[in-house]
């Protein structure tokens, strides 16, 4: 996962690709225990074209351009199945923002803080995420007042209490 790590720096530092923060399984893997997942989420605000459209085109150029592979829905990064994903809403927007730097090994990235990734498990309400839910909010170390306003400001209190309720 470092070289993969390495390369985003190297798109970021190029000007190929702007802000990102690793979010999904494997950012919450870096606040509690980790579990087997399967690709890298990078959620990230794309490169705009001059017309304004908002494409991964430019990335994902980039990327085979340094002998990246598509597989599906990811590309693969040295050997790291690695899905982009644009920050689509304000929730995401926000966690984006407020991201951390985190060490990786030798290498310096950014992760989503375990406040907005527990809203977005929230947010998406896919079973698994639900699943994964209360291990998550059991393990990973949140400041529980700072949870309450981003669930607020979002408006996923009312279902976040129903899953903490039933975790």
């Amino acid at each position: 996962m470092e070289d993969a790590l390495k390369v985003l720096n190297d798109l970021v530092r190029d000007g190929v690709l702007g802000r990102y923060a690793i979010g999904g399984a494997v950012g919450a893997i870096f606040y509690m225990e980790p579990f087997l997942t399967f690709d890298l989420d990078v959620f990230v605000v794309p490169p705009e074209t001059a017309g304004g459209l908002v494409t991964l085109s430019p990335v994902y150029e980039a990327l085979r351009r340094r002998g990246c592979t598509e597989d599906g829905e990811c590309i693969l990064i040295q050997g790291m199945p690695v899905q982009f994903l644009p920050a689509h809403n304000a929730l995401i927007r926000e966690a984006l923002d407020e991201s951390r730097e985190t060490q990786y090994g030798d290498t310096v990235t950014r992760v989503m803080r375990p406040e907005h990734l527990a809203a977005i498990m929230v947010q998406t309400g896919r079973d698994k995420d639900r699943q994964r839910f209360s291990t998550f909010m059991s393990q990973a170390p949140h400041d529980a007042d700072y949870l309450g306003k981003v669930l607020a400001r979002h408006q996923l209190t009312e279902r976040f209490t129903a899953w903490n309720s039933t975790s």
